[in-house]
């Protein structure tokens, strides 16, 4: 097979590395590790034990993949990290494994680019097509829907969500779930400022799901109506667009409360 290694780079002769990956000088790859088709593995890059990611991606120099969980509860137990196709992980990058009362596995969807610094805790799940900039953190049990794009040194406390197609401002301090398909940003005080509808655009959204979704979110964030009316009048519009649904079921099941 047409596999390049260096020769100052470690592979454990258990490691699974498919046609086509490439392995920089001084790069570690660790046992039980499996690596698919056309993966770049940087210089001073280390993947570690329960690690799993399929065909082309690019993991850069000095990024961690599968290191153990920073949770005082985990005591050595096997867990995984399981990344699809696609992927970019820019310098100095970490991803960590699962804990076992998280479910165990930390997962990465397709087609992402997470950016230097950027960091993805413990029992995460990161969907498809997803920007992360430089220096974001996710703390554990954090998901975070397809499409979404977060801003540069943004943090989300553990268990919070990012729903679909959202656009979250840089520098910004999540405690709750942020809406699907929203622009949200804030610090001290975090707002939804209205509907991402260059993001919907760009995702060829057709012209009557997003008037329906711009009348969605006008009645949410409507502040004569209290949480419950909202919702209501929320439901009541569900019918005309499948995303108008989707908003609907992810505040419904948000248990640390949405940002409006």
């Amino acid at each position: 097979m047409n596999i390049q290694i260096h020769p100052s780079a470690f592979v454990d002769p258990t490691a699974e590395l498919a046609e086509g990956v490439s392995v920089g000088a001084f790069a570690v790859v660790e046992a039980g590790v499996r690596i698919g088709a056309g993966c770049r593995i940087g210089h001073h890059a280390v993947v570690q034990s329960g690690t799993s990611m399929g065909s082309q991606n690019q993991v850069s120099p000095y990024s961690i993949l599968g290191g153990p969980p920073q949770d005082l509860g985990y005591a050595g137990e096997p867990t995984r990290l399981e990344i699809g196709d696609g992927n970019q992980f820019r310098e100095f990058t970490s991803l960590h494994r699962g804990t076992p009362r998280g479910g165990g596995v930390t997962r990465v969807g397709s087609g992402n680019l997470i950016m230097a610094n950027a960091h993805v805790a413990h029992d995460c799940t990161v969907g498809d097509q997803v920007i992360i900039a430089n220096s974001v953190s996710l703390a554990g049990h954090c998901q975070v829907g397809d499409f979404v794009v977060i801003g540069g040194i943004t943090g989300l406390h553990q268990h919070a969500r990012v729903g679909t197609g959202a656009m979250v401002g840089a520098l910004s301090r999540l405690s709750k779930d942020v809406p699907p398909f929203s622009t949200t940003s804030g610090c001290d005080q975090v707002k939804v400022y209205g509907l991402n509808k260059v993001g919907l655009r760009r995702r060829g959204i057709a012209k009557e799901s997003l008037l329906a979704l711009e009348h969605a979110y006008r009645v949410y964030q409507d502040s004569r109506l209290n949480f419950s009316q909202a919702m209501q009048a929320l439901e009541g519009l569900a019918p005309s667009a499948d995303q108008v649904r989707v908003l609907v079921d992810f505040i419904r099941s948000s248990e640390r409360g949405v940002y409006r």
